[in-house]
């Protein structure tokens, strides 16, 4: 084997055996093996080499999120993309705070699957659009709190302060770019403002300053 190594999981036979059939048809991608729930996942990789493991949220036992959370803290080298029905702001950020590296809804198609797979195996993270969007909208809302209310962050523009907490998330330019639909050297723009506003000169320090003063949260 010399592609991706993936474990699937889903509780789901006829989901879970498409989805290993569809990724055995894939160049670069190979299934390494598959699991009903969390915790035959976790049972799996403790003797299954595993690159990136795809994950359902809604699953007896063990769910989605409690086998991410053991899986990213056990197996730091393997990536969790989560492939589910459920597209809502709690099952996505439950997923993401859990440390999944991505996140895709089942109507993403098998050249969106296996692109996102590589990329999480490539330490990348990838959202389909649905969950962008949200995102960015949590964001706007409120996810980066009141620049009034926060000397430290008064400096930011509200489209710079997305973009750090993005950074924080571990979105590369490129991801950033999709997440707010602009294009790449307008993310490269808001970063240089940005990071000659808070006073840093890297991504490391710029996470740093994001979680002391709120825009991202552990």
């Amino acid at each position: 084997m010399s592609g991706v190594r993936v474990l699937v999981v889903d509780d789901q036979l006829i989901v879970r055996d498409g989805l290993v059939a569809l990724l055995e048809m894939t160049d670069g991608i190979d299934v390494v093996g598959s699991a009903a729930d969390g915790q035959q996942a976790v049972d799996l990789l403790g003797d299954t080499p595993c690159d990136v493991v795809l994950m359902d949220l809604r699953m007896p036992g063990l769910d989605g999120v409690g086998a991410t959370t053991r899986i990213t803290r056990d197996h730091p080298d393997v990536a969790v993309l989560v492939l589910t029905t459920y597209a809502d702001d709690a099952s996505i950020t439950t997923a993401l705070a859990a440390g999944a590296r991505g996140y895709l809804t089942k109507n993403a198609g098998r050249s969106e699957i296996a692109a996102a797979i590589r990329s999480a195996a490539a330490g990348h993270s990838t959202f389909d659009a649905d969950v962008s969007r949200r995102l960015v909208a949590a964001l706007v809302d409120g996810g980066g709190g009141s620049p009034a209310s926060d000397p430290e962050a008064a400096g930011l523009t509200g489209r710079e302060r997305e973009v750090i907490t993005l950074i924080a998330r571990g979105l590369s330019n490129a991801e950033i770019a999709t997440a707010l639909f602009v294009e790449q050297t307008t993310v490269k723009t808001h970063i240089n403002n940005a990071f000659a506003k808070i006073g840093v000169e890297n991504r490391a320090d710029a996470v740093r300053y994001a979680f002391r003063v709120g825009l991202a949260q552990p």
